[in-house]
């Protein structure tokens, strides 16, 4: 089936609205690409663009919000932020600080890290549609995971179909590529990916920058949540657990769940892998708790969203570096 396009007026940004607030996603034209639209603050949402996409790893997502004033409300706010905000936004460059202590990003957003990816569109149709929904919306590109970045409502539809509620064409996008992304948890800030926002500029407006590693560099670290051990919580982590000890936490998933566990808490009672995937991240860190010895991890089934939950699990279980 081939999804609802409308144009960008306001009937269509108010029901695209609705629907970011009742969990669905919306397709929307930035100045860079277009984006598939979630709510930021619902792991449920979130879940489904990586579902939609195909998406094989919870890559961190952008959250895209109106400016500098709602960023201060996510994230923690160094100095350097404001010279560069004041410079940039809104525009394509997107900046990755500590999230807050009471962050209302959902952690699938932020793939289990403490930091968080923010921007701040230009378009007026995203500007419109992230007010219209007062609320920030994560929005990675709007195609299939692999595929070329969508510049069109109709490279859109060509690629997601009916895996999105709703696209909004708000014509070709006019800088074509994606958002510049640097991190300001380094210092000096460091480059992660380039885009639309030169290296020249940024260094123009703070001083030099950090370049991230080359692309395809063995062992590099290209982007957040590359390292073998990570998204990591203090207690060890037993993967495909079948039974459990008294001292162990249980993650659970489906409706058979061995007892015995000093706290069990399940993913999805029904074995549903994008439920799962929403309540992966607060779930691990809710197990990660004084009396808990240990966190016992039940099988999920390595397919689809599986794969990703799979990668993640693993990573956490992974030996800890020593040092």
């Amino acid at each position: 089936m081939t999804p609802a396009v409308e144009p960008p007026d306001e009937v269509t940004i108010a029901r695209a609205a609705t629907l970011l607030r009742d969990g669905g996603l919306v397709a929307f034209p930035t100045e860079t690409v277009y984006g598939l639209g979630a709510d930021a603050t619902d792991d449920r949402a979130v879940a489904r663009i990586f579902e939609a996409k195909g998406r094989p790893t919870f890559n961190p997502l952008i959250a895209h919000v109106l400016g500098a004033t709602d960023a201060h409300r996510l994230v923690e706010w160094p100095a350097i932020a404001d010279r560069l905000a004041a410079r940039f936004w809104p525009g394509p460059l997107t900046l990755v600080l500590p999230r807050r202590r009471d962050c209302a990003l959902s952690l699938l957003a932020s793939a289990g890290l403490d930091t968080a990816a923010i921007r701040v569109p230009a378009h007026p149709v995203a500007q419109a549609l992230i007010r219209a929904a007062g609320r920030p919306i994560a929005a990675p590109s709007a195609n299939r995971s692999g595929a070329i970045s969508p510049t069109t409502a109709a490279h859109v539809v060509d690629s997601l179909g009916d895996r999105v509620d709703l696209v909004i064409d708000g014509g070709r996008c006019v800088v074509g590529v994606e958002s510049t992304v640097l991190d300001l948890t380094t210092s000096p800030p460091t480059l992660l990916r380039h885009g639309g926002v030169t290296r020249e500029a940024i260094e123009a407006a703070i001083g030099a920058i950090a370049a991230g590693p080359a692309i395809g560099t063995p062992g590099a670290l290209h982007s957040p949540g590359q390292l073998e051990s990570h998204y990591a919580p203090d207690r060890p982590v037993r993967l495909d657990a079948t039974s459990v000890g008294a001292d162990e936490g249980l993650l659970a998933f489906g409706p058979d769940v061995p007892s015995g566990a000093a706290l069990t808490l399940n993913l999805s009672p029904s074995a549903d892998i994008a439920e799962a995937a929403a309540n992966l991240f607060a779930m691990l860190r809710a197990l990660d708790r004084p009396g808990i010895g240990r966190i016992a991890v039940a099988p999920i089934p390595a397919t689809g969203l599986g794969l990703a939950i799979d990668d993640r699990l693993r990573r956490a279980a992974a030996p800890r570096p020593q040092g």
